[in-house]
């Protein structure tokens, strides 16, 4: 799944795999511009975590 964030254009982008996630109990996550990049992995907790933090604004420059 991409980020609602990214545009057409590109951009600062990311993917993730919530279906890998039941599965393999990781959540891969890449680059969309470089999907043959390298692919970072997260215990389904830490990503939900990290995205609560996000949406909470705990995580802003």
């Amino acid at each position: 799944m991409r980020s609602s964030y990214s545009g057409r254009q590109g951009g600062q982008c990311v993917e993730w795999a919530p279906g890998h996630a039941a599965t393999a109990r990781v959540v891969p996550v890449r680059d969309s511009k470089d999907p043959h990049g390298p692919t970072l992995t997260f215990e389904p907790a830490a990503w939900n975590a990290f995205i609560a933090s996000i949406k909470a604004g705990e995580l802003r420059g």
